[in-house]
């Protein structure tokens, strides 16, 4: 396993009410590239009584990535969006400063039977941009680049790698990939992918010097090591990294910075609900500790 320098198993994370599977942070490694977050959202089977209902709550410091695979959430900001994002589309929201947005069921799937399943992703803005205005992109699934290579189906949903870009506005380099293959593939990413990377197994298989690596499990591979490795018929891999920043990130509840001052700012900020609202929205989710008293 000389290439892999950790293996992170999903972990059972309760974000209201919807359980989720928690890959990053981890606390060996706290990121990966700019990728500071990634929960695995589902598969789950919702009834007509179910529904997602994540209420207006606050970020800093980063862009948000929505990608679904099965399902449909309505996102809701404070700049006014108000979207409802598919399956293979990309919800790229950039917090900045500030931004409140909140996560639901559309109303006409909430009494009806559904199904959820994706990846919900923070990627940490530059230091010098973590203060800027938001910003809200929706992308369709058709505008991403996709092609097929050495018998993989390729996706380029963020940031550059294989010579191509997406057209999701990103402020870093980085790479978010989708690999998959109906038949048993070996597959080179040596010369395609820069700074640090890990990869999710969706479903499948991988194996890699001669170790098979099943689902749920997100590989991190040591820092500038781009290995081949072999993908099992059936497999779909989620690939993200990129070139890390210089300085650490703080994270606390839904807030990112360089700073642990410009994260105290934000939570009395939001104690003092002087973020801008949600349009159309009403409550929000408190911190944390307001919770517990």
């Amino acid at each position: 396993m000389s290439n892999i320098e950790l293996i992170i198993e999903e972990r059972a994370r309760d974000i209201g009410n919807f359980m989720v599977g928690r890959l990053l942070p981890f606390r060996e490694k706290k990121m990966v590239g700019p990728f500071v977050f990634i929960d695995h959202m589902g598969p789950v089977n919702m009834n007509d009584h179910q529904n997602v209902d994540i209420g207006p709550h606050p970020h800093i410091g980063l862009s948000t990535l929505t990608f679904l695979f099965e399902g449909s959430i309505m996102h809701k900001d404070s700049l006014g969006t108000s979207v409802e994002i598919k399956p293979g589309q990309v919800n790229w929201m950039t917090a900045g400063s500030g931004i409140v947005h909140s996560e639901r069921t559309p109303d006409y799937l909430r009494h009806s039977d559904k199904q959820m399943h994706g990846l919900q992703i923070w990627v940490a803005l530059p230091k010098e941009l973590e203060q800027m205005d938001p910003s809200f992109a929706h992308i369709e699934a058709a505008e991403l680049p996709a092609w097929q290579q050495d018998g993989v189906n390729i996706k380029l949903i963020a940031g550059e790698a294989f010579g191509k870009k997406s057209p999701v506005p990103v402020y870093s380099k980085l790479f978010f990939l989708e690999l998959k293959s109906d038949s048993e593939q070996t597959v080179n990413i040596g010369p395609h992918l820069y700074g640090e990377w890990g990869m999710y197994i969706l479903e499948g298989n991988v194996e890699s010097e001669g170790n098979i690596f099943g689902t749920k499990q997100l590989l991190v591979a040591k820092p500038e090591v781009f290995c081949a490795f072999k993908m099992q018929a059936g497999t779909t891999i989620y690939i993200v990294g990129g070139e890390p920043f210089p300085e650490r990130r703080y994270i606390d509840w839904n807030f990112v910075a360089t700073s642990k001052e410009l994260i105290e700012a934000a939570k009395q900020k939001w104690r003092d609900q002087s973020f801008a609202p949600v349009p159309g929205e009403h409550g929000f989710i408190p911190l944390p500790e307001l919770k517990k008293q």
